[in-house]
C-alpha cells in the first residue's frame, strides 16, 4: 500500500493510464477483429478497407506505448499479405 503522497499520486496515475491503455488495446482489437472477419468472408474490398482503416490505430498503439513496434509490424504484414493473397484466390 502507498504511503506517501507521492506513491499514492503514482498508484492514482497508474491506475488512470491502466484504463486508457486497456480502452486503447480494446479499440485496437476491435480493428483487428473487422480485418480477421472480412478476410474470413472472402471479401477483398472489405478486407482491404477495414486494413486501410486498422493500420493507423495499430500504429498509434506503438506511439501510446501500447504495443510493441515490432508486433504491429509483424501483425500489418501478416494481415497485408493474408488480405493480397485473398486478392489472387478471388480472381
Amino acid at each position: 500500500m502507498a504511503n506517501t503522497s507521492q506513491s499514492k499520486k503514482r498508484a492514482r496515475q497508474a491506475d488512470a493510464r491502466h484504463d486508457i491503455n486497456k480502452a486503447r488495446r480494446s479499440r485496437i482489437r476491435t480493428f483487428l477483429r473487422k480485418v480477421e472477419e472480412a478476410i474470413t468472408a472472402g471479401d477483398h474490398a472489405v478486407a482491404v478497407e477495414a486494413l486501410r482503416l486498422a493500420q493507423p490505430e495499430l500504429a498509434r498503439g506503438v506511439t501510446k506505448g501500447v504495443l510493441h513496434k515490432n508486433t504491429v509490424s509483424r501483425k500489418i504484414s501478416r494481415l497485408a499479405s493474408r488480405v493480397k493473397a485473398l486478392d489472387k484466390t478471388a480472381a
